[in-house]
């Protein structure tokens, strides 16, 4: 496969993706130019940081578009951590931030009076999806955040995770987007199953999985 694209926007993990794309025996393409984007064929958008960062380098460097008409072709697209919270209509993260609004929802902080961020190993329960072909219910993914999804549409909800007391969508998608709060490049064997079955999906279907799931 060829043209599978990394989104370089100033984010801080994308050696770490391009690992696991490689791992997969797939070679990716990193870049912060919109041409390119826009010529992919699987685009992965990763991220640490806050909102109104990702947003302004998103736009600044002429990216948000190409990101929202990538989306939009129906093309394999994959959001990591930032890049998951960026596809919500906006982030309460220091103040009200709009985002990409491809997935009806926003990002909220995690209650006042919980542990964060939310830092290390979490178990996720997944529905069935085909991304996760292979990894076992209720394995253990590596997390590092302080606000989480609020959908509005709990169809889009494909695998949550509990953190002190309180259960949040760590896996969303739709149709052709496939997005985790936790970090699956740094989740060891578990997570670089995920990036191969996503990139296995993309080559084989053109796509990642059915339109709607739910979680079990």
């Amino acid at each position: 496969m060829s043209e599978v694209v990394i989104v370089d926007y100033g984010a801080g993990n994308l050696r770490s993706v391009a690992r696991a794309v490689a791992h997969a025996g797939v070679d990716a393409v990193v870049t912060a130019e919109a041409r390119v984007v826009e010529r992919a064929r699987v685009l992965i958008v990763p991220g640490v940081g806050a909102a109104e960062d990702t947003m302004t380098h998103l736009r600044e460097g002429g990216l948000d578009g190409p990101v929202l008409d990538f989306i939009a072709s129906g093309k394999p697209f994959l959001g990591v951590c930032m890049g998951m919270q960026a596809l919500f209509d906006y982030s309460e993260e220091g103040g009200r931030h709009e985002c990409l609004g491809v997935l009806p929802g926003r990002i909220v902080r995690f209650p006042q009076g919980m542990t964060v961020p939310h830092m290390g190993w979490n178990t996720v329960r997944v529905a069935d999806h085909p991304v996760f072909e292979g990894i076992p219910q209720d394995s253990y993914f590596y997390f590092l955040h302080s606000y989480r999804p609020q959908p509005d549409e709990p169809t889009i909800v494909i695998g949550e995770t509990e953190y002190e007391g309180v259960r949040f969508p760590s896996v969303v998608g739709r149709d052709n987007v496939i997005a985790t709060q936790f970090h699956p490049e740094k989740s060891g064997r578990q997570g670089l199953r995920l990036y191969a079955n996503f990139l296995r999906l993309a080559r084989e279907r053109g796509t990642i999985g059915p339109a709607t799931a739910s979680v079990a």
